[in-house]
């Protein structure tokens, strides 16, 4: 019989201890896609690296290639790549003969295109089992294909391919799980329809990379070490970096749907950043203590704006897309091939660390690395020569998990001889004592604790070991894929039609990727070389804010950053004035999605804004819990208030949620609002309150035909809106046209039709709500961007 043949051969050899141990059951492996460019770099070399792993555990194997190519043609083109299959240099050329012939005969090609070809390939599974009398343990199914292919391919395994109760299905999903959220969203739940959560295994094969696997377990062994230091108050920054030479030049068709974002950042590099951030379990074995840690750590991550971002694109790029997918010579593309982003983490232990990630293609070296920077508050006397590494606290103290490649090639974890000797463990890393003469991070190799691994393993092995152990920590379950993909798609979003800067690529890019953190945001160092196509033009400083009038009322109008800017250097002078007027200024803001860039603008550049002395009021709420994103207060607390020092009692949110209900009218919420307005705003006069309007002609939360606000002396009302949520509480027309300054904020294409036909209205706020805001003792001022004036 071909197993026990096989088996005896490999025990007369010496690779197994004694048949008696081969009792646990057999173990099918198909790989689909089995004659694809990752399969021959990667996989085939892995599973055999399984085999040679697991030959005496207790089990039996099979290989089964499987592809779309027929039977004669796939069999050679998979038995070629087997054929080259090395061993490990510590294997004994014996044993690796031995296992290698065994292995190619464990392995046999298959056609899988059709329901029938599955059908086949389970009866043939099951008859060499019923042969050679052996129990079935599972079937590993590795989908090395293209994701559109996923559904068909579940829908045959899920119908004709299970292995029968008590043996479990192991399926193996390789990236890209989607492109954004909703296409991911769609995946998951058609692989869900065919498969449980446990018996899917997604893969990101940096986190089978030996310094990347490695962080968890450093932390957790250095717990003594880091627990007082790994947080806030002594980590500076956070830099995860995957640099690379090579362009994307016979890849364009998969780089333009996906970008380096895509690509690189929102798996590698996030699931690096998870490793850092997530909370320790107590037990670093539960997986499942380990998966939820790690959701938690992704969903206290602060959401991601456009000026979080810096984009680059190689100038040969575009080129290289116009000629492998046949574009036209006038094509351009906007798909950046290099990116740098800024990410902040909300919770207590990380909050107001900056980490930045970062990746590229056509850059001037190829490396990998996670380096945490600490604070150094130390002053040292002692000049820089005489400084020892092991004792001096003025030298830089970091810890570097090196994933591979650049100076040291090869990876490794570094500590800095002044922050803690680590423990390593003995078996799987070693310390580098004869270090090479050579610099890293600006430091010595010498100034640092250097180990690397005792046995280098390939990324794709040691992922394929986790699947055959079942160990589904480093794997992506649903839960945590969609909420990756939740914190990136508002990013990929908004940067879709920006620009990205070009860069020659390789050494000639010099300092022109080079960034910096600002105020929060993120810029790159030095301007972008620019060409004038009509020198003898118009330049951009020529054009000017427009200034007139719109509903006879002064109208301020310019592109939509010069406008933010704008409105937020006029509401500093308005709350500067206030302030020496009377001690105080009362500023109420509108919800919705115009405000955010003028939040954002106030907290990250107008420091003399006199905070301390400013109430911030809301001019209507949505009836939600203030906790819940769709809340205007959440909103404004996560673009703002977070960012700035306001005294906490003058902050006021709107009372909608009221004895655990919300905005019910018995709770008299918009009574209680309207006190505490009289109480501190004098005669209920705002000094500023900021307004929107609405594609129907709203503002606030005052809708057309509203039964509420419109009209009348009610200061504060509960309004229906036509769009979920409806219940809303909002300011009325008659307490806004209180304050002593109105600011209409107005911006996008999508406002200009509604701006055209108020523009030709008198005083009408039953059908349009805005057009009855005319405060009776102060001053209305209008600012629309160009977009919205003018379409």
């Amino acid at each position: 019989k071909m197993l026990r043949r096989v088996l005896c051969s490999v025990l007369f050899m010496g690779a197994l201890p004694s048949l008696v141990e081969v009792s646990q059951g057999h173990i099918s492996v198909i790989l689909l896609g089995a004659t694809g460019d990752l399969a021959k770099k990667y996989l085939w070399q892995g599973l055999f690296q399984l085999y040679m792993d697991q030959v005496s555990s207790g089990h039996s194997f099979t290989f089964h290639g499987a592809a779309l190519t027929a039977l004669e043609p796939g069999q050679k083109l998979m038995f070629d790549v087997l054929k080259k299959l090395a061993c490990p240099p510590d294997e004994s050329p014996t044993r690796c003969a031995v296992l290698k012939d065994q292995f190619l005969k464990l392995s046999q090609y298959h056609q899988l295109k059709t329901a029938e070809n599955y059908t086949v390939l389970n009866r043939e599974i099951e008859t060499l089992l019923h042969q050679e009398g052996l129990k079935e343990a599972g079937r590993i199914f590795y989908f090395s294909v293209p994701p559109f292919a996923y559904t068909e391919i579940a829908r045959h395994i899920n119908s004709s391919c299970r292995p029968p109760p008590g043996a479990w299905l192991r399926v193996v999903l390789e990236k890209p799980f989607g492109h954004d959220l909703e296409s991911a969203q769609q995946l998951a739940a058609e692989l869900m329809s065919f498969f449980t959560e446990d018996e899917m295994f997604r893969v990101d094969h940096y986190m089978g990379k030996q310094a990347v696997a490695h962080i968890l377990p450093f932390r957790d062994q250095n717990r003594q070490f880091l627990d007082p230091v790994w947080n806030r108050h002594h980590v500076e920054r956070v830099e995860i970096v995957l640099k690379e030479i090579v362009d994307a030049k016979g890849r364009t068709s998969f780089y333009e749907q996906y970008g380096v974002i895509r690509d690189v950042l929102q798996n590698h590099l996030t699931e690096a950043l998870m490793f850092l951030t997530m909370e320790l379990p107590a037990n670093l074995s539960r997986a499942e203590e380990v998966l939820q840690c790690k959701l938690q750590a992704l969903q206290s991550l602060r959401g991601l704006e456009k000026e979080n971002a810096v984009l680059g694109q190689y100038q040969a790029y575009t080129s290289h897309v116009q000629e492998e997918l046949q574009k036209g010579q006038n094509y351009v593309s906007m798909t950046p091939t290099f990116a740098g982003v800024l990410i902040h983490s909300d919770s207590l232990r990380w909050e107001g660390v900056p980490f930045i990630l970062t990746s590229g293609k056509a850059l001037d070296e190829r490396v990998g690395y996670v380096r945490v920077l600490f604070r150094n508050r130390a002053y040292c006397m002692q000049s820089e020569a005489l400084r020892d590494a092991g004792h001096s606290q003025c030298k830089p103290k970091q810890i570097v998990f090196y994933i591979g490649h650049g100076a040291l090639n090869t990876p490794a974890v570094l500590v800095s001889r002044n922050l803690f000797r680590p423990i390593m463990p003995e078996g799987s890393w070693r310390e580098v004592i004869d270090q090479p003469d050579m610099h890293i991070f600006g430091q010595p190799l010498s100034d640092y604790y250097v180990y690397s691994p005792v046995k280098e393993r390939d990324a794709y092995s040691v992922l394929i070991s986790n699947i055959y152990h079942g160990r589904k920590d480093f794997f992506i379950t649903t839960e945590n894929l969609l909420a990756s993909w939740a914190f990136w798609t508002p990013l990929l979003n908004s940067i879709s039609h920006q620009a990205p800067r070009l860069y020659p690529g390789g050494v000639e890019n010099q300092h022109l990727l080079d960034f910096e953190m600002v105020s929060g945001e993120l810029a790159f160092t030095v301007a972008e070389p620019v060409e004038l196509l009509n020198p003898n033009g118009p330049m951009p400083s020529d054009y000017k804010s427009i200034q007139s009038k719109f509903r006879q009322s002064p109208l301020v109008s310019a592109w939509t950053e010069v406008l933010i800017s704008q409105l937020a250097s006029d509401i500093e002078k308005t709350a500067s004035k206030a302030v020496a007027r009377s001690g105080k200024f009362h500023l109420a803001l509108s919800g919705g999605s115009s405000p955010v860039a003028l939040f954002q603008r106030l907290a990250r550049h107008h420091y003399d804004f006199p905070w301390r002395h400013t109430h911030l009021w809301l001019v209507d709420e949505r009836c939600v819990p203030l906790s819940d994103p769709e809340s205007n207060f959440f909103s404004l607390h996560n673009h703002l208030l977070q960012s700035i020092r306001v005294p906490y009692f003058n902050i006021h949110p709107m009372p909608v949620h009221l004895n655990q209900r919300l905005c019910v009218e018995e709770d008299r919420g918009t009574e209680q609002y309207a006190k505490e307005i009289t109480a501190l705003v004098a005669n209920a006069s705002f000094d500023l309150v900021l307004l929107g309007v609405g594609t129907d002609g709203h503002t606030a939360s005052l809708f057309p035909h509203s039964e509420n606000g419109l009209e009348g002396a009610q200061a504060v009302v509960l309004t229906e809106s036509p769009v979920k949520p409806h219940q809303r509480m909002s300011f009325s027309l008659a307490l806004i046209n209180k304050a002593r300054q109105v600011f209409v904020l107005v911006v996008g294409k999508g406002k200009h039709d509604i701006t055209t036909q108020i523009s030709r209205v008198g005083r009408k706020p039953r059908k349009w709500p805005i057009s009855g805001v005319s405060p009776s003792s102060g001053q209305l001022v209008w600012y629309m961007d160009y977009e919205a004036l003018l379409g």
